[in-house]
């Protein structure tokens, strides 16, 4: 199991190639990257934060009770803090499986569960403002500036 949080580029190549072992059907990928706007809204950049010992200790708790309930034998979730750019990868998860529909479905979960539990942060600087956004979706009480 690979958990960490990171500031530098996130290698999704190499991380996923340690994960791969030879009981493993599928490998499923989830590459979240920085999208060139929200709600039209054109997105210059987001910066990460995170209250890192609390999010490693979840992020390792999801990934445990991931293996737990969906049966895959390894997983992998890495997240950027700090400025990103669009098209910069911010959240890669990888999850090693004998067959692929456990994969998907572990994958899935992981990433939601990551996005409503784990107490990172990123706000979306635009070209006409900025906001702290909670990952998704977008707040409907927040409008376009």
């Amino acid at each position: 199991m690979q958990i960490a949080i990171v500031r530098e580029v996130i290698d999704a190549g190499s991380i996923t190639a340690a994960l791969k072992a030879g009981a493993d059907g599928a490998v499923c990928v989830f590459d979240g990257i920085v999208r060139d706007n929200t709600r039209g809204r054109r997105t210059l950049y987001l910066d990460y934060e995170a209250y890192e010992e609390m999010a490693l200790n979840q992020m390792r708790s999801l990934a445990e009770e991931a293996i737990a309930k969906f049966g895959v034998r390894d997983i992998a979730v890495v997240h950027r803090l700090g400025r990103l750019y669009v098209g910069e990868s911010s959240v890669l998860i990888v999850v090693a499986s004998a067959h692929r529909g456990a994969a998907f479905d572990a994958c899935r979960w992981l990433i939601d569960t990551l996005k409503k539990t784990v107490p990172i942060w990123k706000k979306e600087q635009f070209e006409d403002g900025a906001v702290w956004a909670d990952g998704e979706p977008f707040p409907e009480e927040i409008v376009r500036g």
